[in-house]
């Protein structure tokens, strides 16, 4: 199933009346289907099944953190007549799994009639966001900002189908960077109170560090954004992540003192593990949506290795499998936790790299797992030949070389700890050095912990 048949397939199967009132319910729903055939306008649902529409859906997957106003904003996405924004700011060349469930939210929104529009930070990447910092972020130049943009908008194309009548992809440097500082202030500064900014949960962690005077104004640039596109293109809700409310609410004060009309907010569930960390980082670097930075096999191997705990939340989440499905496969006390985790892992990597991709990391992945050969899909390091001294590379340079520890250190307690193998073969001595022998066939296998695979390649 695609991922757009399974959007479109939202029943739920359940209980509509208590026991007692069901001789009731059945005279009832005879009455109705009478009319039904009458009128010529259908039958009332059966007792078993209800169509879900696209709200409950969210809400059945956990999507839903917060909302402004759950009914108004229920009628719109169900009527398919929300235009909503979500913002990205080009910190990076590349989208990553943090920003997975915000491109999957606005895929199912669209499936369902609305019209997103994708807002690239041009103009907000040069302030920064201080939204759970505790630094504040390094700046970059406009060159590199627009660079960056032009990354997110063709993974972007993978989930979203713009065009007229369709998605909108908007920079808010268009506007922001032509704004006249002394007319601003008068036209938005004078709608916000510092007071209530300072208690706002996005700059809490920042105040105790210090907050500069640049970052502060993060809050009032995104509020303008969401401003000036209500007044320009009927951009009537805003959807992002549930550590975003503060700068959300912002926007809907100054439409509503601007123009004196509503506007919504609907924030999504951050994506955490069972320990309440966030979820998308792998030895300490982000999961990049870019094949070029973390390969598709790597990709594939995060989200095979989740923990047995957060499987059914990262399904219901991420997934297009249908509700009742994933609730189906929880429910079975024959369940096989591992083909679920494949299911998940084969699902996603299908979404940002294709069925061929995720076929192929999933062929990887179960090979190294059964013990066969070495897989030509195995992500993979190209050592220079000055890694090599005294006729073969240290373990320690082995593992930092192929980003499999951040640091010697790491290095170090991974191989002390039994967590670290080269060809199936144990190391447990920091000092080992694998002799350049040992990468006669051109390369070696390393193995870190139990599901950890990386090639070695000698130049």
């Amino acid at each position: 199933m695609t991922p757009d048949e399974a959007v479109s397939v939202r029943k739920r199967r359940t209980e509509v009346v208590p026991r007692i009132f069901r001789p009731l319910h059945e005279a009832a729903e005879g009455f109705f289907v009478l009319c039904g055939w009458i009128f010529g306008k259908g039958v009332m649902p059966g007792k078993e099944e209800i169509e879900m529409n696209m709200f409950e859906e969210l809400k059945a997957r956990g999507l839903i953190a917060q909302t402004t106003d759950e009914e108004e904003i229920s009628r719109l996405i169900n009527e398919g007549k929300a235009t909503f924004y979500i913002g990205f700011d080009c910190t990076a060349d590349s989208l990553t799994a943090g920003h997975f469930m915000a491109l999957t939210l606005m895929k199912r929104l669209q499936s369902a009639g609305n019209r997103p529009i994708a807002l690239i930070g041009g103009g907000t990447t040069m302030i920064g966001d201080p939204s759970g910092r505790t630094d504040m972020r390094q700046m970059l130049t406009k060159e590199t900002i627009d660079h960056n943009a032009a990354c997110f908008k063709r993974q972007m194309e993978k989930f979203i189908e713009f065009g007229e009548d369709k998605a909108m992809m908007l920079n808010n440097a268009d506007w922001l960077l032509n704004l006249n500082y002394v007319e601003l202030l008068r036209e938005v500064g004078a709608c916000f109170s510092v007071n209530n900014m300072l208690r706002a949960e996005c700059y809490k962690q920042r105040m105790e560090k210090g907050l500069s005077f640049l970052e502060f104004n993060y809050m009032i640039m995104q509020s303008y954004d969401f401003y000036h596109m209500f007044k320009h293109y009927g951009c009537n809700m805003q959807c992002g992540g549930n550590d975003q409310w503060s700068n959300m609410l912002g926007g809907t004060e100054l439409i509503r003192r601007k123009l004196g009309k509503d506007a919504h907010c609907l924030t999504i569930t951050l994506l955490t593990d069972s320990q309440g960390n966030k979820m998308g980082k792998t030895a300490g670097n982000a999961v990049w949506l870019d094949p070029k930075k973390t390969t598709p096999y790597e990709f594939f191997q995060y989200w095979r290795n989740v923990d047995d705990a957060d499987v059914v939340k990262c399904m219901k989440m991420l997934t297009f499998i249908p509700v009742e499905e994933i609730e189906a496969m929880e429910a079975d006390p024959q369940k096989d936790i591992n083909k679920m985790k494949e299911r998940l892992a084969h699902e996603l990597t299908g979404l940002v790299h294709g069925t061929v991709e995720a076929d192929k990391a999933l062929e990887a992945a179960r090979a190294l797992f059964a013990g066969g050969a070495a897989s030509e899909h195995m992500p993979s390091t190209q050592l220079k030949t000055d890694a090599f001294t005294e006729g073969g590379v240290g373990i320690i340079d082995l593992l930092t070389l192929t980003g499999l520890a951040a640091s010697r250190g790491e290095a170090r307690r991974l191989v002390e700890q039994g967590g670290v193998a080269v060809d199936d073969r144990k190391i447990t001595d920091f000092t080992v050095v694998i002799p350049a022998d040992d990468f006669e066939k051109g390369y070696v296998v390393i193995r870190k912990g139990k599901k950890v695979f990386h090639k070695a390649i000698r130049s």
